[in-house]
């Protein structure tokens, strides 16, 4: 009988931008300072090569060996990156994004189509065994929870200081893309937030 794969998606702390609420996609900031209890068990942990993700895993994982993977990335907002809505809501292109993010592309930026095809093609190259740990951003994992749950991008939320973990009956029912067959969310935080 197959094992369970549990795959583990871990949104990173954040930084000041989060704070601001601005698009900070391929922007490589710095977290903010948290506190969390460290997993000195873990051995490996993939995720973007972004600096957000790599601190975030650090803090969390200091044992393990991070392998970065730039496929993994947020979004590339393209001229929208580091504002803010109050500051592009008046532009007609944004809101139509806004309408439509899986088709429309933000000016030097990417879709949310094509931020879905980086990540599948990380997802084919994930290391091997029956556990495996991401530190990722926001859209990333609202796209593979929304895969995994057969529920749509919009309704997912990517908490920082959350864990959100999916089980499949084995590694092969994941591969193949079917519905994962349970999902939580576990604080990694004492207050449940980073």
């Amino acid at each position: 009988m197959d094992e369970p794969f549990v795959l583990s998606l871990i949104r990173h702390a954040p930084t000041r931008g989060n704070e601001q609420k601005r698009y900070i996609g391929w922007t490589d900031e710095s977290i903010l300072p948290f506190d969390a209890k460290a997993d000195l068990q873990l051995q490996s942990v993939m995720g973007s090569d972004l600096r957000r993700c790599r601190e975030t895993a650090a803090m969390l994982f200091p044992n393990a060996v991070y392998r970065a993977n730039r496929n993994l990335r947020e979004c590339h907002f393209g001229q929208w990156e580091m504002k803010t809505y109050q500051e592009l809501k008046d532009n007609q292109l944004y809101r139509d994004w806004i309408k439509d993010p899986w088709n429309i592309t933000p000016p030097d930026g990417e879709s949310l189509k094509d931020m879905a095809e980086r990540v599948e093609q990380a997802m084919r190259k994930l290391p091997s065994g029956n556990e495996v740990t991401l530190v990722l951003h926001g859209g990333p994992i609202r796209y593979l929870l929304a895969k995994a749950l057969g529920e749509n991008f919009q309704d997912q939320v990517a908490l920082h200081g959350g864990c959100h973990r999916l089980t499949w009956q084995s590694r092969q029912a994941f591969e193949e893309r079917t519905l994962c067959t349970s999902f939580s969310v576990e604080p990694l935080t004492a207050n449940d937030i980073m």
